[in-house]
């Protein structure tokens, strides 16, 4: 009877002891190295190496409190992975509030209309808050990374602002990019006239590249998208720079020089008729939208007036005094 007591006792001792401790980790805050902290919990980590990483990162709370408090309370299996940053005053209690809520620091990256995927691919390399896991990569092995069909990764990836917990691999930004274009350019492909001179989705994505680079001022992007779909219902050349400009790649030294347009390339409209081999571009929305379903229009050509805007013909002698007017004054 007497060891059953002194059992009894110690067994109460000690959950007094846990109760106290419990209590004392949720109300003092912890001491920290730098205020703030940021420390980094992996996929698929469990609380005893976050425990650990948090330990290591400079809070001076030993990790098997941290887990032994996880575990009273049931959430050592409900911890989020990510990246976390944290400021003083934070209590324990607190700190596993914010693994199991999953309260991670969260990036950004803005892919710009109109910008090129090697442009993007040079954004991804230089973000401070990715994995930079496509860097090494080629193309084709991005491609086949996201299960892509296409062949050539130029206007496949929807222009955004894409927030992502820091950290993520910059493969998980570019599947994102990619899986928000096929449901906008399939819109966009439903919404076509049935007259319209393109004949596949992708054709249509490569002709609101080209939109989206030839419009200086968002106004005239229909107008602009008018030109080019009379032009391909007539077998006129599209005769845009920028296609030539996106043949040319690298060489292109921000000067486009006469022979650059007589140079044929796969892209120079000048010399090639109909629609280049891929897009030049990651076209925006509205540009998907203008190159499915252009306003009526006669026009046939279209030169900058220097404010942005353009000056749309429906004749060449028309195109000629516009051209005199704006470009040669």
């Amino acid at each position: 009877m007497r060891t059953f007591k002194l059992i009894l006792l110690a067994l109460i001792l000690a959950f007094l002891a846990i109760t106290a401790g419990t209590s004392w980790l949720t109300v003092r805050p912890l001491p920290m190295r730098s205020d703030p902290t940021a420390f980094s919990v992996p996929p698929g980590a469990s609380l005893r190496t976050a425990a650990q990483t948090i330990e290591a990162a400079g809070i001076d709370l030993p990790a098997w409190q941290l887990e032994l408090l996880g575990r009273i309370l049931g959430r050592s299996s409900i911890i989020k992975a990510g990246s976390y940053e944290v400021e003083e005053g934070l209590t324990a209690m607190a700190l596993l509030d914010t693994l199991t809520r999953g309260d991670v620091m969260r990036g950004e990256i803005v892919l710009v209309e109109g910008k090129t995927f090697r442009q993007f691919r040079a954004a991804l390399n230089e973000h401070p808050d990715l994995v930079h896991d496509s860097q090494k990569l080629s193309d084709t092995k991005i491609l086949a990374l996201l299960g892509a069909k296409e062949g050539h990764p130029e206007g496949l990836f929807f222009p955004d602002t894409y927030l992502f917990n820091k950290g993520s691999s910059d493969i998980d930004v570019l599947r994102r990019a990619y899986r928000s274009m096929q449901p906008r350019l399939a819109a966009a492909w439903e919404r076509r006239e049935s007259t319209h001179p393109v004949k596949t989705p992708y054709e249509l994505l490569i002709l609101a590249s080209i939109v989206e680079k030839e419009t200086g001022s968002p106004a005239d992007r229909p107008q602009v998208a008018a030109v080019f779909v009379n032009r391909l219902r007539r077998g006129m050349l599209l005769q845009t720079d920028p296609t030539v400009i996106y043949g040319l790649g690298e060489r292109f030294d921000g000067n486009l020089r006469k022979v650059d347009l007589l140079t044929d390339t796969p892209w120079n409209t000048y010399t090639r008729a109909g629609l280049p081999p891929t897009p030049i571009a990651m076209p925006g929305l509205a540009s998907l939208q203008a190159a499915a379903k252009p306003p009526p229009s006669d026009s046939l050509y279209f030169v900058a007036r220097g404010d942005g805007s353009s000056e749309f013909s429906a004749s060449l002698d028309q195109h000629n005094n516009a051209v005199n007017k704006y470009q040669r004054r």
